[in-house]
C-alpha cells in the first residue's frame, strides 16, 4: 500500500508541475495574443483603404491603353504559386492540422504549384507531402513590415519572371479569440478588388459586407499617374501579405492560449481526482493498520 500512495503522490506533484508550465506558457500566450489581435485588427482599415485608392485610381485610366501593369493583368494559369503561413511552434490545438486539411482538400497533392512557407510548421508540412518548395521564410512574433517586405519582392520576382502565374495565400484567419478559420485567397493577379475584399470581410467576421464606394472626382497626380500607379500594385500586394502574416499570428497566439488554458485546466483537475485517490489509499491503509492492531491485540 505505500508503494501505491508513494506512486500517486509522484503523479500529484508531475501533473503540479506540468500545470505550473501550462499555465505560465497561458500568461505568456496571453500577453502575446493582445498585442497580435491589436495589430491584426488595427491593420484592417489601412488595407481598405488602399484597396479603395488602387480601385479608384484605375477607374480614373483606361486600362486597355493608358496603362498596364502585370499584377494586375489576367494570364493563363499553368503553375500556381501557394504561400502557406502557419507556425514556428507548436502547442497551438488543432490550428495547423486543420489549416494542412484545408490545404489538402483546396490543393490536393499532384497540383501544377509551388510552394513558398512562412513558418517552420508550414516548411515540415510541404516537405513532407513532398510538394514542390521553392522557399520559406520566417518572421518575429512582431511581424514587422520590414520583414515582410523582401518576402514580397522575393514573390514578384518569381510572378514577373514567368515560374508562377498566381500569388495565392493559405492561413488561419482571425475572426476571434476561440475561432481561427483557414482559408485561401488570390493576391496576385490583383483582379477583383471588389470581390477579394468582401471574401475577407466574410472570413474576419465582419457583419457589414464590403462595397468599393464609388468616387468620381477627378484626380491629380504628383509627378504623373503612370509613376504612381506603377508602384501602386506592388505596394498593395506587400501590404495584404503583411495583413495576412499578422491575422495569422493573431490566430496563433489566440489558439495557443486557449490550449495552454484547457491544459492549465485539465491539470487542475487531475490533481483533485488524484487527491481524491491518494486520500482514499491512505485512509484504507490507516484502517488496514488499525485493524491489523485489533486482530493482534485480541490474540
Amino acid at each position: 500500500m505505500a508503494k501505491g500512495l508513494r506512486e500517486i503522490r509522484n503523479r500529484i506533484r508531475s501533473v503540479t508541475n506540468t500545470g505550473q508550465i501550462t499555465r505560465a506558457m497561458q500568461l505568456v500566450a496571453s500577453s502575446k495574443m493582445r498585442r497580435a489581435q491589436d495589430a491584426a485588427t488595427s491593420g484592417r482599415p489601412y488595407a481598405v483603404l488602399l484597396s479603395r485608392i488602387l480601385a479608384t485610381a484605375l477607374r480614373g485610366l483606361d486600362l486597355s491603353g493608358e496603362f498596364t501593369h502585370p499584377l494586375i493583368q489576367e494570364r493563363p494559369v499553368k503553375t500556381r504559386g501557394i504561400v502557406v503561413i502557419a507556425t514556428d511552434k507548436g502547442l497551438c490545438g488543432g490550428l495547423n492540422s486543420n489549416l494542412f486539411r484545408f490545404l489538402n482538400k483546396t490543393v490536393p497533392a499532384g497540383t501544377p504549384a509551388k510552394f513558398f512557407t512562412v513558418g517552420k510548421k508550414a516548411t515540415q508540412f510541404v516537405a513532407r507531402t513532398k510538394r514542390e518548395l521553392v522557399a520559406d521564410f520566417s518572421v518575429s512574433d512582431h511581424v514587422n513590415f520590414s520583414e515582410v517586405r523582401p518576402i514580397g519582392e522575393y514573390l514578384i520576382r518569381e510572378y514577373l519572371a514567368g515560374t508562377i502565374d498566381t500569388i495565392e495565400i493559405v492561413l488561419s484567419q482571425f475572426k476571434n479569440t476561440i475561432v481561427q478559420t483557414p482559408m485561401i485567397s488570390t493576391l496576385v493577379p490583383l483582379g477583383n478588388l471588389e470581390e477579394r475584399m468582401r471574401a475577407q470581410f466574410a472570413a474576419q467576421g465582419a457583419k457589414s459586407e464590403f462595397r468599393l464606394a464609388e468616387d468620381d472626382r477627378e484626380m491629380a497626380f504628383a509627378p504623373d499617374a503612370k509613376t504612381i500607379l506603377e508602384g501602386l500594385p506592388a505596394l498593395f500586394f506587400k501590404q495584404s501579405l503583411h495583413q495576412a502574416i499578422l491575422e495569422a499570428k493573431a490566430s496563433e497566439q489566440s489558439a495557443r492560449m486557449v490550449a495552454m488554458k484547457a491544459a492549465t485546466d485539465n491539470a487542475k483537475s487531475l490533481v483533485e481526482s488524484l487527491s481524491l485517490e491518494y486520500n482514499k489509499a491512505r485512509q484504507a491503509a490507516i484502517t488496514n493498520e488499525i485493524n491489523e492492531l485489533a486482530a493482534s491485540n485480541a490474540g
